[in-house]
């Protein structure tokens, strides 16, 4: 299996190969390179797709206890794997907390970045009121194992209720260990706001949002297209937070449209 050595990190990737332009995308929170399966499946013929898990994640965080991190570091991360890869600059296509360190990515390494696909993400900081539970929920989890309670309430935020995917994913989660969980939500409620920042970002963006999204409100992705000097905003009715893995019809469509407008 593919692992580059990126800062510090045994860094898992998939790449479909081929001279065609680039696209990384970067999964979310308690996800990994999987949840573009429908993408990939659609693109691949026509890019280069790849896909990674990030710190603290997945295939990455095998073996590993993470230091301290932040999303600028995961955006170096990304880079790396693009020198590793040889490759000089790619579309960007982030997924919640993907979509936080591609936009970090564009700002502190905007030669890299030839596009932004930003889905059901934002630039802003986590809701305080949201982040009490949050944080009861992580800290169960992380002492007691993963009760089934929270394994539903973590399922119907990410993915919406009854998604066919709920059991696939907690099955993985409940493979998280304790550290790895820690990190990756401490990631999570201490980054910063760079709503501020946006208007820096030159390069054509699309924004996709679910309706249904529990985790990001409508009007986050709004003020985030807005802010963005050339951003498109297409929203995906009844799309959760997951929206390009349980709604991949619309997303791959607005995608493909988005890709077809930049070439």
């Amino acid at each position: 299996m593919p692992f580059a050595s990126i800062n510090g990190q045994q860094i898992f990737y998939q790449d479909s190969g081929g001279d065609a332009p680039a696209i990384v995308f970067s999964h979310g929170l308690l996800m990994d390179h999987e949840m573009f399966a429908h993408q990939v499946a659609a693109f691949q013929d026509r890019y280069r797709c790849i896909v990674w898990d990030e710190r603290a994640h997945g295939q990455t965080a095998s073996g590993q206890t993470p230091a301290p991190f932040s999303y600028y570091d995961s955006a170096d991360d990304l880079v790396g794997l693009l020198d590793h890869l040889g490759i000089e600059n790619a579309i960007l296509a982030g997924m919640s907390q993907g979509g936080f360190l591609s936009l970090r990515c564009a700002l502190t390494h905007p030669s890299r970045v030839r596009a932004l696909i930003l889905l059901d993400t934002q630039a802003g900081q986590e809701n305080p009121d949201h982040l009490p539970g949050y944080k009861q929920m992580i800290d169960t989890w992380a002492t007691h194992g993963l009760p089934e309670e929270i394994a539903d309430t973590i399922a119907g935020i990410i993915l919406g209720a009854d998604a066919k995917e709920t059991a696939h994913w907690q099955h993985k989660w409940r493979a998280w260990q304790s550290h790895n969980l820690l990190a990756a939500f401490h990631t999570l409620t201490s980054r910063d706001d760079i709503t501020a920042k946006l208007g820096q970002i030159a390069q054509p963006a699309l924004v996709v949002h679910g309706d249904a999204d529990m985790a990001i409100p409508m009007e986050r992705a709004q003020q985030l297209a807005d802010n963005l000097a050339d951003a498109e905003l297409v929203v995906v009715p009844g799309g959760g937070h997951a929206a390009n893995l349980t709604h991949p019809q619309p997303v791959n469509a607005a995608i493909e449209a988005f890709l077809q407008r930049i070439d």
